[in-house]
């Protein structure tokens, strides 16, 4: 399977970031699974909440189109009634496969006093023609309760605008996630002045590959390192 993370900067222009976006994924191999950084086209832009919520509407369409051939995972700003939720979606066949709302919000960046948290039984292990997925989003990689919950994943994708203070952070725990659920890991960080980027593939060896120079990272990864890694290394991942 080839799989792409992408780290670009989100500018104020929403509908120039979701021409971005397209442009990105355009250069992406057929059939990759591609993710996007943590609201990627329009960041935390809490004075223009249904300006977002636009553009996600705008988005969902576009990217139902591109995930033809290509699988697109992206998290975007959603509402429902009165309350908005920073929700990520997986595109798969040209369809919606998968929903699921940030359940720990960040609270230094005033993110609970504009989102709601999402369901917690939304954060779950899903399968897309026998490969299976699971999402954490940003804040939530800290949470080991959340890595349980996804034990057994054969990929854990990880969206985020994590702070570049913390940079080194972000990277040991994604790493240390790849390791302790034996399964692949793509981390996808915004390159905002102000974050960490970061963006990486990670093995279930703990190889990394990783660039913080280039807006696309794309690998070749062999699926079977799975099983390898459960197999002779058995801590009881199935």
């Amino acid at each position: 399977m080839n799989l792409v993370t992408l780290q670009f900067k989100t500018t104020n222009d929403f509908n120039w970031n979701l021409d971005y976006v397209e442009t990105l994924i355009s250069k992406a191999p057929l059939n990759s699974f591609i993710l996007a950084p943590e609201l990627a086209l329009n960041g935390y832009a809490y004075n223009r909440m249904d300006d977002a919520v636009a553009i996600t509407a705008e988005a969902i369409k576009v990217f139902k189109k591109l995930s033809v051939n290509k699988t697109i995972a992206i998290t975007m700003t959603t509402k429902e009634e009165s309350q908005y939720f920073n929700t990520l979606y997986i595109f798969h066949k040209g369809e919606i496969v998968h929903t699921q709302s940030k359940i720990q919000l960040f609270v230094l960046n005033d993110e609970t006093a504009h989102f709601t948290a999402g369901n917690s039984e939304d954060m779950k292990i899903i399968d897309l023609d026998g490969f299976k997925i699971g999402a954490l989003i940003c804040f939530e990689l800290r949470f080991i309760s959340c890595w349980q919950q996804l034990r057994g994943a054969d990929l854990i994708i990880v969206p985020a605008m994590w702070g570049k203070q913390r940079k080194d952070n972000f990277e040991t725990l994604n790493k240390a996630l790849a390791v302790a659920n034996q399964c692949f890991v793509v981390s996808s960080c915004s390159a905002n002045d102000d974050m960490a980027k970061g963006s990486a593939i990670i093995t279930p060896f703990g190889e990394e590959y990783k660039d913080d120079k280039k807006e696309l990272i794309s690998r070749l990864v062999d699926l079977h390192d799975i099983s390898k890694m459960r197999k002779y290394l058995d801590v009881g991942i199935k």
